[in-house]
């Protein structure tokens, strides 16, 4: 059996370029980087001399390269044709998310890999973080009793750009919602379980381009636990704290700092052996708590690294195309939901 898996990469010049080839394919051991291709083919090149790999002309050219996996990093839109152009290559896929620009095409993306019978995995990576599982751990041992509210948040300053494809939802299919968004609904789904309803509204608040620069949205977990994902791309770096909190009957988990693209955070957890009575005072004391600081782990080595133990021992990725496709649904529910005025049921797996 083979020790590490080639890797060939559609769309090496954005986050590809910035964080997961240099952390994660040239940093995991399970890993070498092959080939790669960007339409920018100046951008393509300088990064197959940084990082190493064969710059390809074509994808068609980069899919007949002696590689296992494709890892697909390019604009949103494009999604849904390489992957089902890679799966006809009978490579597997790890795709970044938004899987495609509908569930429709979502799905057929996870269906044309399971019939080509390659792995398909969607890059969460905010999954892999350490405060974020050393969190689910707590709760997956009932730390926090009952799950009652879960927020995640995720804002940037993002001005207009010329050619910035997130900017325009025929490229990017949203903003800020489903570019930050769908990770912060992701991981309250994590923790809470599925979404059963939404309610949500976006707008553009500072920046004039086409897709929304503002999103709130409320979500109804099945269990009955409720959440609110906020993710803005009109406040400043400085101001926001990316805040995640998880609240129960027997206690929190609040957080600052670990939703995002870095390794660490700060994260505290407040938990109480039972519920108590009734404090009148509502006396808190705000010393309380206890740091959850588990080693850091890089987010995006840990999710090639785990994928390539799929791919090399024939497993399942532990983020598949199901989790995409879930995304997929919460998020068009989302934007329904704001188009119209009100709440919407999320599809059912």
């Amino acid at each position: 059996m083979a020790e590490r898996v080639r890797w060939g990469v559609i769309g090496s010049g954005g986050i590809a370029r910035r964080r997961t080839i240099p952390e994660g394919i040239a940093a995991a051991p399970n890993a070498v980087l092959a080939a790669v291709f960007d339409v920018d083919g100046e951008a393509n090149r300088a990064v197959a001399a940084q990082f190493g790999g064969q710059p390809m002309a074509s994808i068609e050219d980069l899919l007949k390269a002696d590689i296992d996996a494709v890892y697909i990093a390019s604009p949103a839109n494009a999604h849904y044709q390489q992957a089902l152009v890679a799966a006809g290559a009978g490579k597997h896929i790890f795709c970044e998310k938004p899987l495609g620009m509908t569930v429709a095409e979502a799905e057929q993306m996870a269906a044309a890999a399971r019939q080509a019978g390659v792995l398909f995995g969607a890059a969460f990576m905010m999954r892999f973080h350490s405060q974020h599982q050393a969190a689910k751990k707590i709760i997956d041992a009932g730390g926090l009793g009952k799950p009652v509210y879960g927020r995640a948040q995720l804002s940037c300053w993002y001005p207009p750009m010329p050619g910035a494809w997130r900017q325009d939802p025929a490229t990017g299919g949203g903003g800020s919602l489903i570019d930050m968004g769908g990770h912060c609904a992701d991981l309250l789904e994590m923790y809470f379980g599925p979404v059963s309803r939404v309610s949500c509204f976006t707008r553009n608040s500072v920046h004039a381009y086409k897709s929304e620069d503002s999103a709130v949205v409320l979500l109804e977990f099945a269990s009955g636990a409720l959440g609110t994902v906020d993710t803005f791309f009109c406040i400043t770096d400085e101001g926001s704290k990316n805040a995640l909190e998880l609240h129960g009957s027997m206690g929190s988990i609040l957080a600052e700092g670990t939703i995002g693209q870095g390794a660490q955070g700060k994260m505290t957890a407040i938990l109480k052996a039972g519920a108590g009575g009734y404090d009148a005072r509502q006396a808190r004391d705000a010393s309380g708590g206890i740091d959850i600081a588990p080693e850091p782990v890089n987010m995006y080595r840990a999710e090639v690294e785990a994928f390539g133990r799929a791919v090399l021992s024939g497993g399942r990725p532990e983020v598949g195309a199901q989790a995409g496709v879930r995304s997929q649904k919460v998020l068009t529910a989302c934007y329904e939901s704001a188009r119209g005025g009100r709440a919407v049921d999320v599809r059912e797996d």
